[in-house]
């Protein structure tokens, strides 16, 4: 790989936040050379057993073309020495399989290692296993459900928390039971029903420990819930209402207790899109983003708004913080997705520190566990999934089209989870599964 006596040369030193950083020394690489060649020199300079693709950030933006080529666009001349991050390549996104649904899909989680649960219009929530299996499906609300969410738990038995909202007016807790002998039925019970909003939630989420929930609505209201089963009804039953759903269920079917809420936080003025806890394992604070164009931090323990992130004309449509907790990340109905950083100080944080911007309106976020702090994962309007870099935002590092090849090409993503390298990808195509990165997922996953 030694360059020509004709061919130019640029001075570069190597980074990484990778476990395979190069010692502090100066390259002189060939302004000819692409993403191919510098990695094939970084895994020569290793000495790795086995090659790594990697790639690389150049000030902030992922290499493409040439050195040659990115040095004339931005006018830097050959005697500067560039700073040069490697990191490891994404390896192109894998379709896996796809799960039947004849309704829209609102909610996907990959949350539990070997099964997917997804939500949809039709009122259901659904269990599937890797292999595809419909292994259960429960009727569990009487209007579309827009949300779930796996409660987590530290036990490890076979019986799981779901949680879900709806446009019903309320929020669910059902519990599934998935025995480990696969000839022995799913089973599920709806155990209590979360009664406050006026109007449809828009999510409900856990806290990292399983103890609390938070409930997001149309109505302006977001509710702090514990998870635990009542006894007996916490808020009084709608006698009418209740004894027409009574008679749509079996008489030895257990009514789902009546829940209410722990409190209530109030600051938003139009609907709630998404609202979850912080990465601490109790629920101390709080994040939601809503219509009202704001994104607030909430302490949850006294019930008060601490920090509002207000931004003009971006009704806001989703949610998730990095894996650090440090940023939020929230799509808007203006096309983009905005990084706003809580380290800022307070007269900064109004300025998003990121901005990715998409050709349709992204409706969902997904970012990875911990450990990959600069991924995240949008599903938009127009079909399309991508993985962005937030080091290199100019563009995605990579996409592909959900229900591509068929019939419900194009058809809206709704929703998207991402955990082990698996991607669950939600919307009116119904649900597709793909293999993103590597995990866990990838020795289970049918191929």
């Amino acid at each position: 790989m030694a360059s020509t006596s004709a061919e130019t040369s640029h001075p570069v030193v190597f980074t990484t936040q990778t476990a395979y950083p190069l010692p502090t020394q100066k390259f002189m690489i060939p302004t000819s050379w692409k993403r191919y060649q510098l990695s094939q020199l970084v895994n020569k300079a290793l000495s790795l057993p086995k090659p790594i693709p990697f790639d690389f950030l150049v000030r902030g933006e992922i290499l493409r073309g040439t050195l040659a080529e990115w040095c004339t666009e931005k006018g830097i001349g050959e005697e500067e020495t560039l700073d040069i991050e490697y990191f490891e390549s994404v390896m192109p996104p894998q379709k896996m399989s796809s799960l039947p649904h004849e309704d829209w899909v609102s909610s996907v989680s990959c949350q539990l290692l070997g099964y997917f649960f997804t939500a949809s219009y039709d009122g259901n929530v659904r269990a599937f296993d890797y292999s595809q299996k419909l292994l259960h499906s429960a009727a569990i609300h009487s209007a579309p459900v827009t949300s779930i969410c796996l409660v987590p738990s530290s036990s490890s038995s076979s019986e799981h928390l779901v949680a879900s909202a709806s446009h019903d007016l309320t929020a669910r807790l059902t519990t599934l039971t998935l025995p480990s002998d696969s000839s022995q039925p799913v089973q599920s019970q709806t155990v209590a029903s979360l009664h406050l909003h006026t109007a449809p939630l828009a999510s409900i989420s856990a806290n990292s420990s399983g103890s609390h929930l938070l409930t997001a609505s149309w109505d302006g209201l977001i509710g702090v819930w514990d998870t635990s089963t009542p006894t007996s009804d916490e808020v009084p039953a709608d006698e009418p209402t209740e004894r027409k759903k009574r008679r749509r269920v079996e008489e030895d079917t257990p009514r789902p207790k009546r829940k209410a809420p722990l409190s209530v936080l109030k600051s938003h003025t139009a609907r709630v899109s998404k609202a979850v806890f912080g990465q601490e394992s109790a629920a101390e604070h709080a994040y939601s983003c809503g219509f009202d164009s704001t994104v607030r931090v909430w302490d949850v323990e006294n019930g008060v708004c601490m920090n509002t992130i207000a931004a003009s004309s971006k009704p806001f449509l989703d949610l998730a913080l990095t894996p650090s907790g440090s940023s939020a990340l929230v799509c808007s109905t203006d096309r983009t997705v905005s990084q706003y950083d809580f380290r800022a100080a307070e007269t900064n944080i109004t300025a998003s520190t990121a901005s990715l911007i998409h050709p349709a309106t992204p409706a969902c976020i997904a970012v990875p566990p911990a450990g990959a702090e600069h991924q995240l994962l949008t599903g938009a309007y127009d079909g399309v999934v991508r993985l962005w870099d937030l080091r290199s935002t100019k563009s995605a590092v990579t996409s592909f089209r959900s229900w591509d090849g068929t019939e419900k090409k194009g058809k809206k993503v709704l929703s998207v989870d991402w955990a082990r390298g698996v991607v669950g990808v939600g919307g009116e195509g119904g649900v597709e599964i793909w293999r993103v990165g590597e995990g866990e997922g990838d020795r289970v996953l049918p191929s």
